[in-house]
C-alpha cells in the first residue's frame, strides 16, 4: 500500500505499469471530478490492485471525458474503498512505512484475511518488471522518423512513447529480457530504458545486456527503474525508500547548473549515492539530488554518452520543467 500526492491524473495513476500490483491511496481529497478518457492512459488497462479514497466524484464534467471514473474501475474489477481519511492513512504510511495490505469487507479482518495479507509478497526481490513487460517487439512511430530508438519495456508508459514520437523518433518496443544480439541487429541510435515495477535488484537479467550494448559507445538514457539498472550495471546498489516517492510536486536540484526542477515521481527504491559519486561505480557522477531527502534522483556516466533520472520528464498531466533531458538525450544522438 503507497500513497500518491497527485492532485490530478488519477487515470496515469491507475494505468501506470510501474503501480502494478499495489493498493494506492489518493490524498487529493476528490478523485473522478472530471471523467476519464481513452487519450490519457499510460497502457490498456488498470495496474492497480485497489484505490483507497477520501470521496469518488459521481458526477464528472469535462469536454474530454468518454464516461465516469467509478464506473470505469467498476467494469475492470478494481475495487475502490471510498470515505477514508486518506490525509490521517498517508500520515501512518509515511511513519510506519509502505506496506502490505488488503481491502476486504467488513468493520474487522477476519481471520482469512489475516492469513491472505501474511502470505502476501514482500516489495523486496520481486522482479515485477518481466510481469509488467510487453510479450514481443513493437513499432511505434513514422518509419522514416530522423532517430531510431530501440526501448527495453520493463512496465513503460505511454506518455514516453508519444514524446518520441512527437520528437521525430521511431522506438522499437523490446521485451525486459531481450539479448544485446537482438538490439543490435535492429542497429538503433540510442538506447532507452524504461520505468517498471518491483525492485531494480531482482532485475539482474538486465545488467550484462545494458553494460555489453553501452560500453560500445550507444546513446542512452533511463527513467526510474531504467535509472536504477544504471546504477546496478555500473557497480552501484540501490536501497529500499520508506515510503516512496510518489506525485507530481517532488523538487530536484540540478547539481551543475543549481537550477530546482518540480518533477512527477513513482518509486520505492533509489540508487545508493553520496555526495556527486555512487560507491562501487567510479564511472558515473550523481546530477541530480531530491531536495525534500537528498535522494540520488540523476546519474550520467563519466566517458560514455549514458544518462538517467529517477523522475518522470515525460510526465502527464505534468509537471513539464524536466522535459528538455529528451532533448538533450537527442543532442547525444546527433552527435554520433
Amino acid at each position: 500500500m503507497v500513497f500518491t500526492t497527485n492532485l490530478t491524473g488519477y487515470q496515469e495513476v491507475f494505468t501506470d505499469p510501474s503501480y502494478l500490483g499495489q493498493i494506492v491511496v489518493m490524498t487529493a481529497p476528490m478523485i473522478g471530478n472530471y471523467g476519464i478518457n481513452d487519450e490519457d492512459l499510460e497502457s490498456t488497462r488498470p495496474q492497480v490492485n485497489g484505490v483507497v479514497v477520501r470521496e469518488l466524484s459521481r458526477a464528472h464534467s469535462s469536454w474530454r471525458a468518454g464516461g465516469a471514473l467509478d464506473d470505469w474501475l467498476a467494469r475492470r474489477n478494481v475495487p475502490v474503498l471510498e470515505g477514508v481519511d486518506t490525509r490521517k492513512l498517508t500520515r501512518h504510511i509515511r511513519s510506519a512505512g509502505a506496506m502490505r495490505g488488503i481491502v476486504a469487507e467488513g468493520s474487522e479482518p477476519s481471520p482469512q484475511v489475516k492469513a491472505a495479507l501474511e502470505a502476501s509478497p514482500h516489495m523486496e526481490g520481486q522482479d515485477l518488471a518481466s510481469q509488467a513487460t510487453v510479450s514481443g517487439e513493437r513499432l511505434v512511430g513514422d518509419p522514416g522518423a530522423r532517430h531510431h530508438v530501440v526501448a527495453y519495456d520493463f512496465g513503460m508508459k505511454e506518455n514516453i512513447l508519444r514524446v518520441f514520437t512527437s520528437l521525430n523518433c521511431r522506438v522499437t518496443v523490446v521485451p525486459a529480457a531481450t539479448p544485446a544480439a537482438r538490439v543490435r541487429e535492429l542497429k538503433p541510435d540510442g538506447l532507452f530504458l524504461s520505468n517498471g515495477p518491483g525492485d531494480p535488484a531482482a532485475v539482474e537479467y538486465a545488467l550484462p545486456v545494458i553494460r555489453e550494448l553501452t560500453e560500445g559507445g550507444l546513446p542512452t538514457f533511463g527513467i526510474c527503474l531504467g535509472h536504477q539498472l544504471i546504477g546496478l550495471a555500473f557497480g552501484g546498489e540501490t536501497v529500499k525508500l520508506p515510503y516512496g516517492h510518489r506525485g507530481g510536486n517532488h523538487p530536484v536540484r540540478d547539481l551543475e547548473t543549481g537550477r530546482v526542477l518540480i518533477t512527477s515521481q513513482n518509486h520505492g527504491f533509489a540508487v545508493r549515492g553520496t555526495g556527486k559519486d555512487v560507491p562501487g561505480a567510479k564511472s558515473l557522477e550523481v546530477t541530480h539530488r531530491n531536495l525534500n531527502d537528498d535522494t540520488v534522483e540523476g546519474l550520467k556516466h563519466r566517458e560514455l554518452p549514458i544518462s538517467a533520472v529517477q523522475y518522470h520528464p515525460e510526465a502527464s498531466p505534468g509537471p513539464h520543467d524536466a522535459r528538455t533531458h529528451f532533448h538533450e538525450f537527442l543532442q547525444a544522438l546527433d552527435s554520433q
